[in-house]
């Protein structure tokens, strides 16, 4: 049994979700998202909250039960709150600068870096070493942060390069004389 997908999905005030064609859509004060249903689940839209299920009793059923809802959640979260992704520039010379819909980086290559920013998502550079991503989608945010921090991975001895903000890296001591 998922412990997770027991949990129905509550949806609060100001928010509406609508099941139909095998499509969950949701509406909220951020923007609306959709998701394709799957049909080894199935979901109930009642007394303001989405109760998922397995269909059947098969394992492939259970497997996608937990999953399932926290996806119906993740909608749901998106819409009324959203979704950001802080990203923490170090090293000499690496910095960031959002410029409209493009974000420029320079971390340390012959030429910049200029990343185009997805639709639906906003970039902000509060100061040159830090990079915020925001959206509804938490996919889209999470992987345009991948992309980005990609180009210049943290290496373990001195702790160069783009990191999420939080993420431990773990250090090695350097060459013994």
């Amino acid at each position: 049994m998922s412990r997770i997908g027991k949990k129905p999905v509550a949806i609060p005030s100001g928010v509406t979700a609508n099941i139909d064609n095998g499509t969950l859509s949701v509406k909220g004060p951020k923007g609306t998202l959709s998701m394709g249903l799957s049909d080894l689940i199935e979901y109930k839209l009642e007394d303001g909250e989405i109760s998922i299920k397995p269909a059947n009793d098969t394992r492939a059923a259970r497997n996608h039960w937990g999953m399932q809802r926290t996806l119906v959640s993740n909608l749901v979260e998106g819409v009324t709150e959203g979704f950001t992704k802080v990203l923490e520039i170090n090293g000499v010379g690496y910095r960031a600068q959002a410029q409209g819909k493009k974000l420029k980086l320079q971390l340390g290559f012959s030429h910049d870096v200029d990343l185009d920013v997805p639709e639906g998502l906003e970039v902000k550079t509060p100061d040159q070493t830090t990079v915020e991503i925001s959206g509804i989608d938490k996919q889209a945010v999470g992987q345009f942060a991948a992309n980005v921090r990609k180009w210049r991975k943290p290496e373990p001895y001195k702790g160069k390069g783009i990191k999420y903000r939080g993420e431990y890296i773990f250090r090695k001591e350097g060459k013994k004389k």
